[in-house]
């Protein structure tokens, strides 16, 4: 075909016309893809995949596919151990050793019964599991989530008189700080290792600290690298990396640098890994310039950047709408020798999607197979999600039917962008059609987002259903999900069974946000007995009462006191300059919070109100004020340096 450049007077080619036109190939259409199909209106059923315009960014990504035809490249090397991944296998010698190696095997792949399975093989068998197979069982259990089980297979092999050693008394540590977010236990495993003569290692301090990093506890997490040095026991680089990225994550990016160079002066140069989690940080604040500077400096610092580096700087350009910037990266990386990955490639073509091309993208993946290029489920997500997010449903649901077409398998993501898309153009009736369909994998977001929004719609009898279904298929409910269900029991009255619902989610683990939002609902229904004996009671469990809980509460009561005074607009609209009201509730007992505020306005009138609502009784709110002044005052919230606004409301 001729790609000759056009003709001044003539209109420029679409640039997927310099394509070989190959027929895409006759692939049966699944159930779901017919009834998708079906459900689409003639004009987008008809729409042509050859709308795309020319521009450079979208000329660019296709010659950047191009480069890569066949199976786009990995972005981690294949596991070594593939070929003992078939489910049932076992090794071909029995022997410890290749019986350790078929576990850690199954362990990476994230099959934890298998790895069980081939250590009850073991105990009955003469090849007895030794020190390395329990390990390594106990490690894919951790990783899984199953962590009681976990413990059950560690108290085994000290049962068996199979004796742990440094890495086994590592993986307990991993199990309790990270899994279990239990530290106390943690501590107690280490200081069972020292007197079973097993002295901590950097690994397992390591290990340590990046659970109490995770956990927020940045400076007990430095604690535990001064006792590594106070031991001699030399911290390395993955002992460091943790409390950086603990320090980004938090937006304390210079002390996230002070300890880098801190590296450099005990004798710990950063290396990439390092650097990335700076570089990650730096990108979302927008300093584009340091990064650059860090990248050209990296040799003088003894790194040098790889292509996660450049991936995450092209990541960070993209989402700023530096797409031009972020494809001239390309061209850096290739004269560096690195090769861009299937990371990379879905990088650009979400930037191509922020860059309002999202239409042009949509085209691309449909003719993919021209490309030679095989698009994954998470190319599809990628386009699905930018589209989604400017309303065309119709152009998502096409997608979603050329996966099925193309033989791409839908993952969790891809049916949670589907229902959200169709959810949020109000066409639930067909959210709920595909989200039945044969096929549909659905998970905790795509129920949560159903729920969401038939709970708007007045559905109650629908969301009650949808709860138990999650409920029958085994799939634990988020804190949000549990949220929208209190919202609605709380709507209908409900107010026991509201708390009920609270008391059951602390089986997946204790949320101040949804207890904030239980709180909110309480005082909405004019229920302040039911706070009293709540706060109580997560008090007396060593449960945490924290600001946000605050912010919830005085939000409540201030939109409750909105309701019978008209007072309160004249100190709203002294406070509309500042993004940060700290609201005091003043009456015979202080009580103090803030919350977030772009509007003060939108906060104090809310969507939904009760009319006709007396508010609480004078007797239990002036109880209310006391217990919660105790609280209020002990974790000092009212010395926030932020904008304060006295309501001066008057007493009920």
């Amino acid at each position: 075909m001729d790609c000759s450049p056009a003709s001044p007077r003539g209109p420029a080619p679409s640039p997927l016309s310099c394509m070989p036109s190959l027929p895409l190939p006759l692939l049966p259409f699944s159930p779901l893809a017919q009834s998708l199909l079906r459900r689409l209106p003639a004009h987008i059923r008809m729409m042509s995949s050859q709308e795309s315009s020319r521009n450079d960014l979208f000329r660019s990504f296709v010659e950047l596919v191009k480069r890569f035809p066949g199976n786009a490249p990995c972005s981690s090397p294949p596991c070594p151990a593939a070929h003992a991944l078939e489910i049932g296998a076992g090794p071909r010698r029995p022997h410890p050793f290749e019986y350790a190696a078929m576990i850690e095997a199954y362990g990476r792949a994230g099959d934890a019964d298998e790895a069980l399975r081939l250590l009850r093989q073991m105990k009955d068998s003469p090849c007895r599991p030794d020190v390395v197979c329990y390990t390594a069982v106990v490690d894919s259990l951790a990783s899984s989530g199953r962590a009681s089980e976990a413990l059950e297979v560690f108290e085994e092999m000290v049962s068996s008189d199979v004796a742990p050693d440094t890495a086994a008394f590592t993986v307990l540590v991993k199990l309790y700080a990270c899994c279990l977010m239990q530290f106390d236990a943690a501590y107690e495993v280490v200081r069972w290792m020292v007197m079973c003569g097993c002295a901590p290692d950097e690994v397992t301090y390591s290990t340590l600290i990046a659970g109490l990093c995770w956990a927020g506890r940045v400076e007990e997490a430095l604690g535990v690298l001064d006792q590594m040095l106070e031991e001699e026991c030399r911290p390395n680089v993955y002992s460091y990396t943790p409390i950086v990225h603990a320090y980004c994550s938090r937006g304390r990016v210079e002390e996230a640098k002070r300890l880098l160079n801190t590296m450099e002066v005990v004798g710990c140069p950063p290396n990439a890994v390092a650097y990335n989690v700076l570089i990650e940080a730096l990108c979302k604040a927008g300093a584009f310039k340091e990064v650059e500077k860090l990248i050209k400096d990296s040799s003088l610092k003894g790194w040098e950047p790889d292509t996660i580096t450049y991936s995450i700087y092209m990541d960070g350009l993209c989402k700023l709408g530096r797409t031009g910037k972020s494809f001239e990266q390309l061209e850096v990386m290739r004269e560096k020798g690195l090769c861009p990955n299937a990371v990379t490639l879905n990088i650009l073509l979400d930037g191509l999607c922020r860059s309002s091309k999202a239409w042009e993208a949509k085209c691309l993946l449909e003719q993919s197979a021209e490309l030679e290029w095989n698009a994954s489920v998470v190319n599809y997500n990628t386009v699905m999600s930018r589209l989604s997010d400017v309303g065309r449903w119709p152009a998502v649901l096409k997608l979603f039917a050329d996966m099925h077409k193309k033989g791409i398998s839908a993952n969790s993501w891809t049916c949670s962008i589907v229902i959200h898309s169709l959810s949020k153009a109000g066409k639930l009736r067909l959210a709920e059609s595909i989200f039945d369909s044969k096929g549909f994998v659905a998970n905790v977001m795509s129920y949560t987002t159903l729920i969401h929004y038939c709970y708007l719609a007045g559905r109650i009898h629908d969301v009650h259903l949808l709860y138990h279904k999650m409920a029958e298929e085994n799939i634990a409910p988020s804190w949000i999900t549990y949220c929208v269900m209190i919202s609605c029991l709380c709507r209908e009255k409900k107010y026991l069974e509201a708390i009920g619902c609270f008391y059951r989610s602390l089986r997946d683990g204790y949320s101040p946000d949804l207890v904030a939002h239980l709180m909110y609902e309480l005082v909405s229904g004019g229920k302040p007995k039911e706070i009293l004996n709540l706060l109580e009671w997560i008090s007396r469990q060593g449960m945490i009462v924290d600001v946000c809980i605050f912010q919830r509460l005085i939000k409540a009561f201030c939109r409750a006191e909105c309701f019978r005074s008209d007072k309160c607009s004249q100190h709203v609209a002294s406070a509309q300059h500042s993004r940060w009201g700290l609201f005091t509730y003043k009456r015979d007992y202080g009580i103090w919070g803030s919350w977030p505020c772009s509007d003060p306005a939108d906060e104090i009138n809310p969507p939904i109100v009760y009319p006709g609502h007396p508010g609480p009784p004078r007797s239990s709110q002036k109880a209310f004020h006391e217990a919660i002044g105790g609280l209020a005052d002990e974790m000092d919230v009212g010395k926030r340096n932020a904008f304060v606004v006295n309501l001066d409301l008057p007493s009920i």
